[in-house]
């Protein structure tokens, strides 16, 4: 019989290598789950549903179905822009792709399927939201689609235009994510909606081009004109922090002029100072895929702050 001592310096290595199995084990049980979570936009369409809820509680809104239409909408058009996008998308997103390009008869429909049924519960909220329902598919077709006949400089889609492709961006999913939850509680526009509204226009036009630092040799070889592709890496960080700063004054003089209170402006911070730490990582990890999911997640503490109180009572 083995004594104890003899035990030592067995089990720990015994009990290391189950783990390491049990380990891996669960990673490949799970792997399919994060796959499809992460790469079909399952995953940026439960964030915009928790930003609509953020902005209804900021706003003093009641809850309504938007966050619901806000979500269908986001896995709708990201997944017909993911399925357009297969052939240069495998050059800056190879295993992305690759598990899009799989199932992606079934994103086809899945997408449809969302996009209708965003459109029908968008009725339940009046003809403004049904009108705000349509917008992201009018957007993605501007942005995405070979529409423009012919232009001098070759450019057939917005996608491709300079500061025009994150900006339309930024501003198609800031009316979605603010003004959507407005019109379905019937609430008239204010300051307050204003300072929102333009907080998630600059937020999201940064997060926009942050992954552009990792698409940045791909983009460029397509032609699609990027910050980091115009002017590089480090300007890049240097607007997107400007971009912060100038979002961090914003709040600063909205509270200053009462038009948002101490609680509100401290939240949207706390969302702006992890969207700067996500900046300050760029181009220095290897792992910008991260980085590029990291920054869509900046609002999620926000959401955090704000609903965390509400449980618990």
């Amino acid at each position: 019989m083995p004594t104890d001592a003899q035990n030592s310096g067995k089990q720990p290595d015994i009990e290391s290598v189950r783990n390491r199995s049990l380990i891996t084990r669960l990673s490949t049980l799970t792997r399919p789950v994060r796959n499809l979570f992460l790469y079909s936009s399952v995953y940026l369409a439960v964030i915009a549903m928790a930003e609509v809820v953020l902005v209804s509680k900021l706003l003093a809104l009641p809850l309504t179905p938007a966050p619901v239409v806000a979500g269908l909408l986001t896995f709708a058009v990201y997944g017909n822009d993911r399925l357009t996008d297969l052939e240069t998308d495998a050059k800056t997103a190879p295993a992305r792709t690759a598990f899009v390009r799989r199932y992606q008869d079934g994103f086809y429909v899945l997408a449809a399927i969302a996009y209708g049924l965003a459109v029908a519960l968008s009725v339940l909220g009046g003809p403004i939201s049904f009108g705000l329902s349509l917008l992201p598919g009018v957007f993605w077709i501007l942005y995405a689609c070979d529409w423009i006949p012919s232009l001098p400089s070759g450019t057939q889609r917005l996608k491709e235009v300079f500061l025009l492709n994150s900006t339309l961006v930024a501003v198609a999913w800031a009316l979605i994510i603010v003004c959507l939850p407005l019109t379905y509680a019937g609430a008239a526009a204010s300051p307050a909606v204003g300072v929102v509204f333009l907080f998630f226009v600059l937020a999201t036009f940064v997060n926009t081009e942050i992954p552009n630092v990792r698409d940045k040799e791909g983009d460029s070889e397509i032609g699609v004109r990027t910050l980091p592709v115009v002017v590089g890496v480090r300007w890049t960080k240097y607007i997107l922090y400007g971009i912060t700063t100038l979002t961090a004054v914003l709040l600063g003089v909205a509270f200053v002029a009462n038009i948002i209170n101490f609680s509100e402006a401290v939240v949207l911070l706390v969302s702006l100072l992890f969207l700067n730490g996500v900046i300050f990582c760029l181009n220095r990890t290897e792992n910008d895929s991260a980085l590029a999911v990291a920054a869509e997640c900046t609002r999620l503490p926000a959401f955090v702050i704000v609903v965390l109180p509400l449980l618990s009572q």
